[in-house]
């Protein structure tokens, strides 16, 4: 069999080796992240055939989007997967962000309280919600409605500290929030027995607190989601893990029906609920997305893996290591100054199939406190399933990698990179 000729990327050879050794190293962790995508591969091909899908459920409504059979379909599934009583997945939902907001709106009232046990929620959320809103002036954010915000932090080792959310916990408390993921910091992600230690601490204070999860970047790196642990709602972008890198937009909720219903009706209108939403044809690919989704995450675990192993050979700081459980997709890397951090994201820029002529440089993003620098030369804008690297600018140099619809391309972005560091030190 004929090598891959690195050579004719730039790579030193010094680095192949390294590339060799790394593959060796980390090849019983690729098997077990093969072992989850069998179990969840069969988990979601199940609920298509449980769910009779045809290709009748593959068309288009326009409109109000009454009727779908398309799309009814698609919920049932999701809430088969996702261990739910139903769920919500609509096309006109543009994020993550958009679908939580809408979720604490909808299952939160005035004078009730969120209690976020897994710290301050990343900045976007933390904004909207309104907990860092500098100025006093009405910006509709959660709190400008009068609900209550608290936070609990999470223990050094990055687990949930269960004495002091038993401790947080008050009359006024309805929704304990868990951010799976860990955003731009440098805690470890929640994995499922984090969740389930925080479901059963809740439900055995009281029945009625809804626990609610932040589920973005975590569908399908392991075999249980929230709801299948108890969690009593759960939400996520399609242009991440759930949506396989084939939906153009797109969000899901799922969870208790009741409260997937309250969602729907912060997203449409109070009366309506699920029942407007036109598919506008997108049906074919958010079911073939969803169904595509276990094996795309695995080829992104796969490159975090790889990835984590050679940047550690090369000397830096990873976390989570190349052995650690994980319990997301992101990956991060701590570099010793800016040009570094910038440099790393161009290599990841330059491998990319979309702009990968363009340089990134950092910029002033919306609802940061620094600049951003960020690569993503993605089919669609901002998918974080596609690989993509990025992070604000300030010390300590954190670049957040996720994603990679195929491990060959991050193998390849992250030995350029490697390769480049060599040649510099």
């Amino acid at each position: 069999m004929k090598s891959v000729p690195y050579n004719e990327y730039g790579i030193r050879d010094a680095v192949v080796q390294m590339a060799s050794e790394a593959m060796t190293t980390v090849s019983s962790v690729f098997s077990e992240i093969e072992k989850t995508r069998e179990i969840n591969q069969l988990r979601v091909l199940q609920a298509f055939r449980n769910a009779r899908f045809a290709e009748a459920h593959l068309g288009a409504t326009t409109g109000y989007g009454y009727d779908d059979i398309g799309r009814e379909k698609i919920e049932e599934m999701y809430a088969e997967i996702f261990g739910a009583e139903a769920a919500y997945v609509r096309i006109q939902v543009t994020c993550g962000t958009q679908i939580l907001v809408a979720c604490l709106f909808g299952i939160l009232k005035p004078g009730e309280e969120m209690l976020a046990v897994t710290g301050r929620p990343y900045d976007t959320l933390a904004s909207a919600l309104g907990v860092e809103k500098k100025e006093d002036t009405f910006t509709g954010s959660l709190l400008d409605y009068g609900m209550k915000y608290n936070e609990v932090q999470l223990k050094e080792d990055g687990s949930p500290d269960l004495d002091a959310i038993a401790k947080a916990i008050k009359p006024e408390t309805k929704v304990v929030f868990l951010q799976k993921s860990k955003g731009y910091t440098s805690r470890r992600c929640l994995r499922a027995d984090d969740i389930k230690a925080v479901v059963d601490l809740v439900k055995g204070i009281r029945e009625d607190i809804i626990v609610f999860v932040d589920n973005c970047y975590g569908e399908f790196v392991e075999t249980q989601e929230p709801c299948a642990l108890g969690a009593d709602l759960c939400a996520g972008s399609l242009i991440k893990n759930a949506g396989g890198g084939i939906c153009p937009s797109g969000a899901y909720v799922a969870g208790r029906k009741d409260l997937v219903e309250r969602v729907a009706e912060r997203v449409t209108a109070p009366g309506l609920g699920s029942h407007v939403g036109p598919s506008l044809g997108f049906n074919r690919q958010i079911a073939q997305g969803l169904f595509l989704a276990p094996h795309v995450v695995a080829e992104a675990l796969k490159g975090a893996v790889f990835a984590a192993k050679m940047l550690e050979m090369a000397g830096c700081e990873c976390a989570p290591s190349s052995t650690d459980l994980r319990g997301d997709i992101v990956q991060s890397v701590a570099f010793p100054d800016e040009k570094q951090m910038v440099n790393f994201c161009r290599k990841v820029q330059s491998c990319s199939p979309v702009d990968s002529f363009v340089s990134p440089e950092p910029w002033d993003m919306p609802g940061y406190d620094a600049q951003v620098v960020m690569a993503a030369g993605a089919f669609v804008q901002g998918a974080s399933i596609e690989l993509s690297a990025d992070g604000p600018v300030k010390p300590p140099y954190l670049v957040y990698m996720q994603g990679g619809l195929v491990f060959e391309q991050v193998k390849l972005a992250v030995m350029m990179a490697v390769s480049e560091m060599m040649e510099k030190n």
